[in-house]
This record gives C-alpha cells, structure tokens and sequence, in this order.
C-alpha cells in the first residue's frame, strides 16, 4: 500500500520537472533570435555611420584637390598671357564647386560621383590651358626670335642705307660744289658821254651819267649750261639802293634788294657781263658794288666820284 503511495506522489513531480524543462528550452530559444535582431541593428547602425564617415572623408579629399587645382590656375594666371580671362573664370568654377561641396551635409553616393567627375574636367581643362600656354610661350619666343633677326637685318638695312644717303649727300654736294659758278675781276667804272655819243671814263660826280658794273663768270665743265641771272646791288653814300631798287624773294626766308640784273648765257666756258646803272644826278663820294648769284654775294667792290 505505502509503495503505491510512493508512485502515485512521483508521477505529478516528474511531470511538473518535465513542463519546466520544455519552459526553459522555449525561453532560451525564444530570445535568441531577439539576440540576433539586436546584434544585426547595432551592426547596420555601425555600417551606416561607418559609411557617413567614409563619404565625409571623400568629400575632404576632393576639396583637397579642388584647393590644389585653384592654386595651380593662380600660378597659371599670373603668367599672364592670352589666356589669363578664360583661366579666371575656369577658377571661379573651381571656387563654385568647393563652395557647394562645403556646402553639402553628408552628400549621396550620386552627388560624391558627380563632384568627381567635375573635379576631373577641371584637372582636365588645366592641363589643356597648360598645354596652350607652353604653346604660346613657344611661338612667343620663336616670334620674339624671328623679331630680332628682323630687327638685326633692318639694322644692317639702316645702317646700309644711312651709309649710302651720307655717300649720296657728300656725292651731291662734291657736285654742287663743283658745279658752282664763281665771278671774279670785279669792277666799276663811272662813264660820261660826249656831244659825239662816245662814253668816256670819268672820276668827277659831275660829269658822270651813268655807273658800268662789270665781272667775269668763271668757265666750269661740269655747271649745267644756259641763261644765268646775277644781281647787282648799287649803295649810295647813305647806304641807299640806286636803280631799280626792286625786292626779290627766293622762297626760303631770304631775299635781297637789287639795282639791276645781269643774264648771260653760259655755256661752260669764261665769259665776261657787265651792267649799266642810270642815274639822274651822281654826288661825290664812294659806291658800293655787290655782285649776286641769288642769295649768295660772290663779291664786290667800290668806286670814288670826286
């Protein structure tokens, strides 16, 4: 009797022992999963702050480079050629773009892609300018080259020239020395005149009706032939032009007053001329004779009436 007792008392135990055993696996399989819930969360918490790091990280080394890239177009800018207006605005496109990025608060992997590909346009757009400007520098040196090779030519050129216009200048006026006339035996006579008509050589002022001014014109082969005109020029004792007493201009800023004039045709060789004042009345004392070519007294000489 008290053996079945004993068993009757064992069999609720040990179903009582077994209902919280399979409690317990239940409850530890059931949270495990809660686990491993809780450990994917903290791991895609960790990966998605793990990749706004990385972006940022992107970010900062493309504002590195955009720096970089604008230090390299000041450089470029301050050469200074014919260049420098696009390299300005290529700059300020670089100075945009840092300022969006700056600007950007944890940009997407789209936006991260497309400022890459701006920065390399414009690392690109760099090397092309750079490219032209070494070109330009070339051709600059090589026309700066060729300028001075012209300007040595033309030197030589000048200096050829200058050479010639002197041995054409002093060739001119060898010749227009040469070819100059020269008067000489100069003289001046007082004449008076018979009943007859004869002219007769005279001292006395009172006697004398007319003054004859006479000179020879020196042969010269090389002076062009022809009709030559000289001027002679008669002063009383109050230095008065006698004769015609006529001004003539010779067209650079000189002129002379003259009594009369004297043509001859000359023809290379010597000749003699002479001409003839008038006057009304003669006064005692000296008068003066200038001989003319032009401007240019060639001599003179004096007479005496008593």
């Amino acid at each position: 009797m008290k053996k079945q007792n004993e068993i009757k008392w064992f069999k609720p135990l040990f179903a009582m022992i077994f209902v919280l055993g399979v409690g317990a696996v239940v409850l530890v399989f059931s949270s495990e999963p809660e686990k491993n819930d809780s450990g994917a969360k903290e791991e895609s918490i960790a990966n998605i702050i793990s990749s706004g790091s990385k972006e940022t990280d992107v970010q900062k080394n493309i504002l590195d480079s955009l720096n970089t890239l604008k230090m390299a177009y000041d450089e470029a800018i301050l050469e200074k050629t014919a260049l420098s207006k696009e390299l300005e605005l290529e700059r300020k496109n670089v100075e945009n773009l840092m300022a969006i990025i700056k600007a950007s608060n944890n940009p997407s992997t789209e936006q991260i892609r497309i400022y890459r590909n701006q920065l390399s346009d414009l690392n690109t757009s760099l090397e092309n300018r750079v490219q032209e400007i070494k070109k330009l520098k070339s051709q600059n040196k090589s026309l700066l080259t060729e300028i001075e090779s012209q300007n040595v030519v033309m030197y030589k050129q000048k200096a050829e020239n200058d050479t010639l216009i002197s041995k054409q200048k002093t060739l001119e006026s060898t010749l227009k020395d040469a070819s100059k006339l020269y008067l000489s035996n100069f003289k001046v006579v007082a004449l008076r005149e018979k009943s007859s008509g004869a002219e007769l050589e005279t001292t006395k002022a009172k006697n004398t009706k007319k003054l004859k001014a006479s000179f020879t014109l020196n042969g010269n082969a090389v002076a062009k032939p022809g009709k030559r005109v000289f001027y002679v020029q008669v002063l009383d004792q109050k230095n008065t032009v006698m004769g015609d007493n006529k001004l003539i201009e010779f067209g650079n800023d000189k002129a002379l007053v003259y009594s009369f004039i004297v043509s001859t045709d000359f023809q290379g060789k010597s000749l003699n001329a002479y001409g003839i004042l008038n006057a009304d009345q003669f006064k005692k004392g000296t008068y003066f004779v200038n001989y003319f070519d032009k401007q240019e007294i060639m001599g003179s000489t004096s007479i005496t009436l008593e």
